[in-house]
């Protein structure tokens, strides 16, 4: 985490907050659309709490980027309920690739190779733990 543009990423996030319920909408129609195969994890999920549950871990993820000690074992925690969920390693690109879609879209003409690379940067930051988490014995 200590290598992530923090500014960068709080900055960018304050500019599509306001556009939350968008983001997290077209999120999961860019999923969806874009790889199908994930479909079948969402088919029992009342989405729109998970659009709000999504909403909700940018949200806490962003805020606490600069307090890794709070953020990783929450992820982590994250990572290990994902499991439940039927989510697997392979299914984190997918999911990484559609965070920057949509952010891109939200975005607009904000949007930027170096927010691309922050963002890429910090997905690819939380994934890792999420995973370290999923690999947890359950105690």
């Amino acid at each position: 985490m200590a290598s992530l543009n923090v500014e960068l990423l709080e900055q960018s996030f304050a500019l599509v907050a306001p556009q939350g319920q968008e983001l997290v909408e077209l999120f999961y129609e860019n999923l969806f659309n874009d790889y199908p195969a994930v479909r079948p994890l969402f088919e029992n999920t009342n989405m729109a709490k998970q659009r709000q549950n999504l909403l909700g871990a940018l949200k806490l993820a962003v805020e606490n980027l600069r307090r890794p000690e709070v953020l990783a074992p929450v992820l982590q925690d994250m990572g290990l309920r994902h499991v439940d969920y039927g989510a697997e390693e392979a299914h984190y690109p997918a999911v990484g690739a559609t965070l920057l879609k949509t952010l891109a879209t939200v975005a607009g003409n904000a949007w930027c190779d170096e927010l691309e690379e922050a963002w890429a940067d910090a997905y690819g930051a939380i994934s890792e733990i999420m995973i370290a988490g999923a690999a947890q014995p359950v105690a």
